[in-house]
């Protein structure tokens, strides 16, 4: 068997790596970059691309150490019994990649993941030195995130957060009988320790930076998690609930939703067909709702409607329109709590029209330019020189303001 080229292990690997979904590089740490001018290009083999909140564009190296792994996880395409091209990096090659893609402005940080091989420990020991070499001996001073592996030493695990901006590891599906179903190595319980940890490490560090800044940092940009959607007939309201756990306990940056795709020689027990990707995208705007808007899961869903959230509209829409009688609401009188829930306004809108309220009466012009989708937002608010007309009844509304088809808006 001939030997890959470096190259030929990039396009293998990153192709491998593409369906994690937690790779966002948000709220760490800022730090100034290493010298080195370079061509500007933000493509090529492994590189993804995430958004700040405040909008940039960050492109990371996206790869696994490797595809070869020692678990047989059903829903998985790099299983120890999958019929695909392996391959595995050297920790020199992938420090050596991540510093030219760096060097050349390709990207601006690394998200690494791996297949287990030998063992939990190894495999997160060779992880481990690829970040440790990238910070103590090359003064790497880009983002990095690390997926850590089930059943690692807490040693190991204190390493990884030493070195790397965030760290993450999936709880893959939202109930313990399905990870026992689909992942029998792997156990529920066992990752829901280790996020224990992680979050009590987090914790002292901050508090320790706080007292010092001196003290070194442990995963400045928390951790992650990631839940596979359509792969156990899980219902949203079950997905949604289950991040709502997630959130309380263990302080998570986020929760990441991956649509299953089905794979080449799956197990029979899992589904033929992808499930839609706008429920992938619903279930992100629910999130968002649980977090930024003070909506909690059971008032999201419709439970007359089953456990599914609505694919027509967005949730925040959806929960609108089922509460016709807390509507139009008065920008201009309306606390936060009550703007926040009207669909076409989010956070900064709310926070804009809250901060002009004290120096002018707000017509519908100006919530016009203080928000993005009046077209939407004018059936649920009255402004001093706006007041919606005869309501229509939630059906004619639904109606009247569904979305063009392909729009993903967030709200």
């Amino acid at each position: 068997m001939a030997q890959l080229t470096v190259q030929e292990k990039l396009e293998i690997l990153s192709d491998a790596a593409k369906y994690d979904a937690s790779c966002a590089s948000s709220n760490t740490t800022k730090r100034n970059s290493l010298g080195g001018k370079g061509i500007g290009s933000t493509t090529g083999s492994g590189i993804c691309h995430s958004y700040a909140p405040d909008g940039r564009c960050i492109s990371l190296l996206k790869i696994l150490l490797t595809n070869f792994c020692s678990f047989d996880c059903a829903f998985c395409i790099n299983r120890s019994s999958s019929n695909v091209r392996r391959a595995r990096f050297s920790v020199e090659e992938v420090v050596e990649l991540t510093l030219n893609f760096y060097k050349r402005n390709y990207i601006e940080g690394l998200f690494l993941s791996s297949g287990i091989i030998r063992s939990p420990d190894y495999t997160m020991g060779e992880l481990v030195r690829v970040a440790e070499s990238l910070r103590r001996i090359h003064d790497f001073r880009g983002y990095i995130h690390l997926k850590l592996i089930p059943g690692a030493s807490q040693e190991l695990t204190a390493r990884a957060g030493l070195f790397a901006d965030r760290v993450s590891m999936n709880v893959e599906l939202p109930s313990e009988a399905s990870l026992q179903r689909f992942a029998p190595e792997k156990r529920a319980r066992e990752i829901g320790a280790a996020m224990g940890k992680l979050k009590l490490s987090i914790e002292e560090s901050k508090e320790e930076g706080a007292r010092s800044r001196h003290a070194p940092a442990f995963s400045p940009a928390g951790q992650s998690t990631q839940m596979i959607v359509g792969a156990d007939g899980a219902s949203d309201a079950a997905i949604l609930t289950r991040s709502a756990q997630l959130y309380a306990a263990f302080d998570l940056r986020r929760v990441y939703y991956s649509a299953f795709s089905p794979i080449p020689d799956s197990s029979s027990q899992l589904p033929l067909v992808d499930p839609p990707l706008m429920r992938e995208h619903r279930l992100y705007q629910a999130d968002w709702l649980t977090r930024f808007y003070g909506f909690e899961v059971g008032e999201i869903l419709d439970r007359d409607a089953g456990e599914m959230l609505d694919l027509a509209v967005d949730p925040k829409l959806a929960w609108a329109l089922r509460h016709r009688e807390r509507f139009p609401v008065d920008v201009n009188r309306a606390p936060r709590e009550a703007l926040l829930r009207v669909p076409g306004l989010g956070t900064r809108s709310v926070e804009r029209i809250l901060a002009m309220r004290p120096l002018r009466r707000l017509r519908l012009a100006d919530i016009g330019r203080l928000a993005r989708s009046l077209g939407t937002l004018r059936h649920f608010i009255v402004a001093s020189d706006w007041r919606p007309g005869a309501l229509l009844d939630s059906d004619r509304l639904r109606q009247h303001l569904m979305p063009k088809p392909q729009q993903l808006a967030l709200f």
